[in-house]
């Protein structure tokens, strides 16, 4: 995103003949809704979960749920075993998934840096859909944790650290936030083993008040060590990517954050197919060349802060 917009997602849900699963932390697009009731008008099985509310307590979906529920859709609330469900993925005829760092909303089709996977992989597909089931019975999910997928509350953090630790040659991250000193420890420790570091982050651009000092503590530190920082400005920077020798990636809604890590529901998932790689790979790079050098600012002066950033935005917020 932007480049394939909603057509992308809607083209998905024009696929699905049986099933359809949807678990979404927001979902602001009259595109997608109506693709979703076209579905259950053919006579597929429809199911949405949708996150209730933010951290901050905002309540985006209860617009959608209304209507969808008027629609004759199946569609609850996410488990309640989560502060926050963050994942966005959708499963089609149990035959392939989209795992996706975008929200089903007409900002992150149009305006931001965001990435989605659509997998056929079955192992892949069946985690997907036994995830699902577990939050839309309210049961404890234990995933396969070799099945190339990433969940949060399970296995994340470990997860981007073994990747991280796996680069021999380069590593590039598109990330918006850092707030982990584990994450932060294995980037510096690629950096000094030779690796070459690129990091493309969105400055302060959607980062909270409190993400502050750790984001740019982080990227200053990071800095030290000799990556090289850039800040992306002519698209909104919401994607999570890693990519490893520019030969395996790992997408996914987790933002670098100890709560995405620890607390929340989230999914992502790595890949060395070809195709997926070779096009993120490409993307990343147009990206840091139209990006600018980024010298984090000191982040106890917040007269800094704003210099040179896009415009604030009170409703785009890395959660």
């Amino acid at each position: 995103m932007p480049d394939d917009g909603a057509e992308a997602v809607v083209e998905l849900i024009d696929q699905a003949r049986e099933q359809l699963l949807l678990k979404q932390f927001k979902l602001q697009s009259e595109a997608v809704e109506a693709a979703l009731l076209r579905a259950h008008q053919r006579g597929v099985q429809v199911r949405v979960m949708l996150n209730p509310h933010t951290s901050g307590g905002d309540r985006w979906n209860d617009d959608a749920y209304a209507l969808l529920t008027s629609m004759g859709i199946a569609v609850a609330w996410t488990s309640e075993a989560f502060p926050v469900t963050h994942e966005k993925s959708m499963v089609v005829d149990q035959s392939h998934a989209l795992i996706a760092t975008f929200n089903l909303a007409d900002k992150y089709f149009t305006a931001t840096r965001d990435y989605g996977v659509v997998t056929s992989n079955q192992r892949a597909v069946q985690q997907v859909i036994a995830g699902f089931e577990a939050d839309w019975q309210r049961q404890f999910f234990q995933p396969d944790l070799s099945a190339g997928l990433v969940w949060s509350s399970s296995h994340s953090r470990g997860q981007m650290a073994r990747i991280i630790d796996a680069a021999a040659k380069t590593l590039w991250i598109q990330h918006p936030k850092f707030v982990d000193a584990v994450i932060l420890d294995r980037i510096v420790m690629a950096r000094e083993r030779g690796v070459k570091v690129r990091v493309l982050c969105g400055g302060k651009h959607g980062i909270s008040d409190w993400d502050i000092y750790d984001t740019f503590s982080s990227l200053r530190l990071m800095e030290r060590f000799g990556v090289k920082i850039r800040r992306q400005k002519h698209l909104k920077l919401h994607a999570k990517l890693i990519l490893i020798d520019g030969a395996e990636c790992q997408v996914g809604s987790m933002n670098i954050d100890r709560s995405a890590f620890d607390l929340r529901r989230e999914l992502g998932i790595e890949s060395d197919a070809p195709d997926v790689v070779n096009r993120l790979r490409e993307t990343f790079q147009a990206d840091w060349d139209q990006a600018a050098r980024y010298q984090p600012p000191d982040p106890l002066d917040p007269s800094l802060h704003e210099e040179g950033e896009l415009p604030p935005d009170p409703h785009f917020v890395h959660d």
